[in-house]
């Protein structure tokens, strides 16, 4: 069936006020006529700012086909490249014979749509799918701004909130915070409640100040990627909790703008339905002060749950009244706001550890005390939440520095190695020198491996110096580390990371083996793919460049088809669930693997000692390794080199 375009549905739709011509095929359209053509259809744009997806050519429009849809429930148009791709969807979906679904695809992939549900002629919901995205906004008033989000992930949260303080948009920002009603039907009440409420409250009318002071994410800043561990979950039957309650804490979101990056610390994001909400403003650091919350709502602040009284200091009734002192200042930290508050209640959680340290009646309870006030300080200073403490800590390092006791070797090494991670973080300001602090922090773990070789810390101290030298091209000096954690650490973890990393060096023009599950448990051997070429592509849900590569490589599986190219995924989240999610929401068409364990114990990591993401390798079909980490850029190259 052809369709025309209706005069008489014309509306002023933001995206649709320049061209009479586009208003027309937006609003409506009737049938017995010809489509519109390919400049017109192709000049439509998303409602909705910073989707990405193809767009052609000038030179190239005349070369497009629009074409009828087929499909027996729907009508209207489909636009596709001189290849065939894919670009563009225009649909009446009930039969009115107006356009309601507005559809843009991205390597032949639908990526987003505009969506007229209530069959009006204006858009009011918008939707990301594929490797867009999950995100569902919803928009009541039809003026194209978002009013509420139906469906949106923990990681996008925080890309809509770089591009919020980007903005300095205060409604962006809003329709991101839990509302009392939220947290209320997510199973939180009495005073936790109407702390929480307060709180996001607070954040909605403070937004717009904080957004114009602030002067660390400008309006070029772009989201790069989300940082998190677990999230956790607080259960049923808690005071103040009626319901298990998910969230994350100390979330942080990346970004860059121009040739400078950051990170923001987002704090807590808490799972409500189909959608992940903030409570608080974030932190962001300017000239070393914190401006905003930092600090759990849930968790105990500090990283870790203080000892409990089971050891020889259980029946020690100083011990037991500063662990009831430490429980208060917990509860107080959980409600704290205001920066001064918080890094006052850190300072005097510090000291009342430290006063566990003094009062401890054993050695085990000694170290127990002291790696806590080292988490303690640590986590508050890399969260904003006490800028003073990198002297404490400091000065803690140099007191342990002082005994030359066997006993209290091991905990110097894990005092100084927090202490140089700590330190790390701490030096990145906005206005610093990455290139400098690297070259210290570098510096400073090759010191640490050197004053304590064989101390469990200087696996991962290795670990992370030969990454950076694979960063730098150098697989002979990266190898050297490798095998270094492997001979001297066997048995544990690091060791089998180690050893995967040395096989992975080492693989070019060596044949390889990969064995594993499916992410539906099926057993799995890469050997089974023998004989066609593969590239084997490590990712998660949170690593956004990740995506990314998605994109790229489904427009080579299509490319590659005749020479039998096949995709192999290695999902390394720190859940399944989050995986299944992502997959369920976004079609990729080739085979998945997961196992347990996330970036640092999942068997299939360990397998090549993969550190970070992206991560890609390219085997040929005889299954011997041709580059043992390749970037999507290079792909298309070396992928045209291997099948000549």
């Amino acid at each position: 069936m052809n369709h025309s375009l209706s005069p008489q549905s014309r509306c002023l739709h933001p995206i649709t006020l320049s061209l009479g011509v586009l208003a027309t095929l937006m609003c409506g359209a009737a049938s017995h006529a010809a489509p519109p053509s390919a400049a017109a259809a192709l000049g439509l744009k998303p409602v909705q700012s910073g989707v990405e997806f193809d767009e052609v050519a000038d030179d190239q429009i005349a070369r497009c086909e629009v074409r009828d849809i087929e499909r027996k429930d729907w009508s209207g148009w489909e636009v596709l490249a001189a290849d065939g791709t894919m670009l563009r969807r225009f649909a009446d979906t009930n039969g009115d014979k107006k356009i309601d679904l507005w559809s843009y695809f991205q390597y032949g992939v639908e990526v987003y749509r505009d969506v007229d549900a209530n069959f009006n002629g204006k858009a009011d919901q918008y939707r990301w799918m594929a490797t867009g995205g999950t995100r569902w906004g919803l928009d009541s008033d039809e003026d194209g701004t978002i009013d509420e989000w139906k469906t949106i992930s923990a990681e996008e949260v925080t890309m809509e909130l770089i591009a919020a303080l980007a903005t300095e948009d205060a409604t962006r920002f809003a329709t991101l915070l839990a509302t009392p009603s939220e947290i209320k039907s997510v199973g939180i009440n009495g005073d936790m409640q109407a702390s929480l409420a307060r709180k996001a409250t607070r954040a909605a009318s403070k937004f717009k100040e904080f957004a114009k002071s602030q002067r660390v994410v400008d309006r070029n800043a772009k989201w790069l990627q989300f940082a998190a561990t677990s999230p956790g979950v607080m259960p049923a039957g808690e005071p103040g909790f009626d319901k298990d309650v998910t969230a994350y804490e100390n979330a942080v979101a990346m970004f860059e703008s121009g040739d400078r990056s950051g990170q923001l610390l987002v704090g807590t994001i808490l799972r409500t339905g189909e959608t992940w909400k903030l409570l608080d403003l974030p932190v962001l650091a300017e000239s070393g002060e914190p401006i905003a919350q930092s600090g759990g709502n849930f968790f105990t602040p500090g990283g870790s749950t203080a000892p409990t009284a089971n050891g020889s200091s259980a029946g020690d009734a100083k011990t037991q009244q500063l662990v009831s002192q430490l429980e208060a200042i917990d509860t107080r930290l959980v409600r704290a706001t205001e920066s001064k508050e918080l890094a006052l209640l850190n300072a005097k959680r510090a000291d009342i550890v430290a006063s566990l340290v003094d009062a401890a009646t054993s050695p085990e309870d000694r170290d127990t005390w002291t790696r806590q006030l080292v988490d303690t300080v640590s986590v508050a200073v890399q969260s904003g939440a006490y800028p003073e403490g990198l002297k404490r800590l400091q000065s803690l390092a140099r007191t342990l520095s002082k005994s030359n006791s066997p006993e209290s070797q091991a905990l110097r090494a894990y005092t100084e190695y927090q202490l140089i991670g700590t330190e790390y973080i701490a030096r990145q300001s906005p206005d610093a020198d990455f290139a400098k602090i690297q070259e210290w922090w570098l510096g400073e773990l090759t010191e640490f491996t050197e004053r304590y070789p064989r101390a469990p810390e200087t696996a991962s101290a290795k670990l992370q110096l030969a990454l950076s030298k694979e960063f730098e091209g150098d697989d002979k000096a990266a190898l050297k580390f490798y095998q270094e954690v492997s001979t001297d650490f066997r048995g544990t973890d690091a060791a089998e990371r180690a050893t995967g990393a040395a096989v992975r060096l080492q693989s070019v023009g060596r044949e390889v083996e990969l064995e594993g599950r499916t992410i539906q448990g099926k057993p799995f051997r890469l050997s089974q793919m023998r004989g066609r070429p593969i590239v084997l592509h490590y990712w998660a849900t949170w690593c956004e460049p990740c995506k990314q590569d998605m994109k790229r490589l489904r427009s080579l599986q299509a490319r590659y088809q005749r020479a039998g190219l096949q995709l192999v995924g290695v999902n390394i989240d720190n859940s399944r669930e989050q995986a299944v999610a992502f997959l369920k929401e976004n079609s990729v068409p080739w085979v998945q693997l997961y196992e347990d364990g996330g970036l640092e114990g999942s068997p299939l990591a360990k397998q090549f000692g993969v550190q970070t993401l992206p991560t890609m390798m390219l085997i040929d079909s005889k299954g011997r390794v041709v580059r043992h980490n390749v970037g999507e850029a290079e792909l298309d190259s070396e992928l045209a080199e291997m099948l000549k």
